[in-house]
Order: C-alpha cells, then sequence, then structure tokens
C-alpha cells in the first residue's frame, strides 16, 4: 500500500511517477492526482496543462489565447483553419 501524495489515500494500486529534471517521485492513487502534482499551470489562468500548450520565451500557456493575453503576438492559433480532404 503507498499513500498517495496529493490526497492521502492509502491504496494498493498507486502509480509512481518520476519527472525528468525533477528529483525523487510522487505516489498517486489516481491520475487525477497524477496531474495535480505534475501538469504545468497555464502563466496567465492557472489551468492544468494536460496536452501540449503552448510555450514561448520560457513561459507555458494552456492556449494561444493566454499567450495573446500575456503580450506574445507571435503565436497564432489555427483553429477553424485546419482542411480534411
Amino acid at each position: 500500500m503507498a499513500i498517495c501524495d496529493i490526497c492521502g489515500n492509502d491504496y494498493k494500486h498507486a502509480l509512481l511517477i518520476s519527472v525528468e529534471g525533477r528529483e525523487g517521485r510522487g505516489v498517486y492513487d489516481s491520475f487525477e492526482c497524477a496531474i495535480a502534482g505534475h501538469a504545468p499551470r497555464c502563466t496567465i489562468c492557472d489551468t492544468a496543462i494536460i496536452g501540449h500548450g503552448v510555450q514561448s520565451d520560457g513561459r507555458v500557456y494552456c492556449c494561444v489565447h493566454c499567450a495573446q493575453q500575456a503580450g506574445d503576438r507571435q503565436l497564432i492559433d489555427r483553429v477553424g483553419t485546419a482542411t480534411f480532404d
């Protein structure tokens, strides 16, 4: 049994996660807790970034809209421009 680092649940099928560049590893009882423990947070809205997100000048954002709110006009959102043949 292992105790979750986030919620404290004692769970026999815990996830042990290590991340390159971070010391040690985390113990989590669910993916939800693992996300809370490891996902980067958006610089603007503090959303946990579960997908790719976007990065600019060492800052990470959940989306281009947040990057633009921070003043980064070089990143553009391609939503709605894709075509499927």
